[in-house]
């Protein structure tokens, strides 16, 4: 009896101390799984294209890559456009619209262009895609509208830049939904929902001084 005694005590400590080492086990793995996800996200190739992968800072995904390369060029021309209103716009309200685009726009391309540098990819260079390459497609003008908007001044300038920029913005919002529907990085999917909300804003109040509201 004293032998099965001291058998079961063995055996019991045995199994104690075993599922002690499991759970300390399970939850050393989950630590280093996550820091290992915190800290290598960025560079994980899988991590970077899987478009479902939980949204956090270091991770991105060819969405992201996508919404980084056509918004620095895109904004660089809505910047391009804000730069004529100074010496040619006629509305002081279209004078300040086009300064606080410039404000807004140009901190954001240094944004996105250090994510691309981030994630090993390359910044588009600036004249590298020409206007008539962007043409139509997600607002972008063409070479001959951008000439008619250097041509322009007065109120003439106003009605144009007015028009173009909406155009201009409702691409930028397109492209930032996109990002928001399929990109993983946080930080780009706080930019896009800050991009829609101030250029739809915007949309609004150059309507209204298109008279269109």
């Amino acid at each position: 009896m004293i032998r099965k005694r001291s058998l079961v005590r063995r055996i019991a400590a045995v199994t104690a101390s075993g599922a002690a080492v499991l759970v300390l086990a399970a939850c050393g793995g989950n630590g280093d799984d996550n820091s290992s996800a915190a800290g290598h996200g960025g560079h994980n190739a899988a991590a970077s294209s899987s478009a479902s992968a939980p949204a956090s800072q270091g991770r991105h995904n060819a969405a992201d890559v996508a919404f980084a390369e056509g918004m620095i060029p895109h904004h660089r021309q809505a910047v391009e456009m804000a730069g004529l209103a100074p010496e040619r716009a006629q509305s002081p309200e279209v004078k300040k619209l086009a300064a606080d685009i410039r404000k807004a726009q140009e901190p954001e391309i240094k944004k996105l262009s250090g994510w691309l540098t981030s994630w090993g990819e390359e910044v588009p260079t600036e004249g590298a895609m020409d206007h008539s390459m962007h043409g139509g497609m997600e607002g972008m003008m063409t070479a001959e509208e951008m000439t008619e908007l250097e041509n322009a001044s007065g109120k003439a300038f106003d009605t144009a830049f007015l028009e173009m920029m909406i155009k201009h913005h409702e691409g930028a919002v397109e492209m930032a939904e996109t990002e928001q529907a399929d990109g993983v990085h946080a930080a780009a999917r706080r930019m896009a929902a800050d991009i829609i909300a101030s250029q739809s804003a915007e949309i609004e109040q150059m309507n209204k001084l298109l008279g269109k509201d």
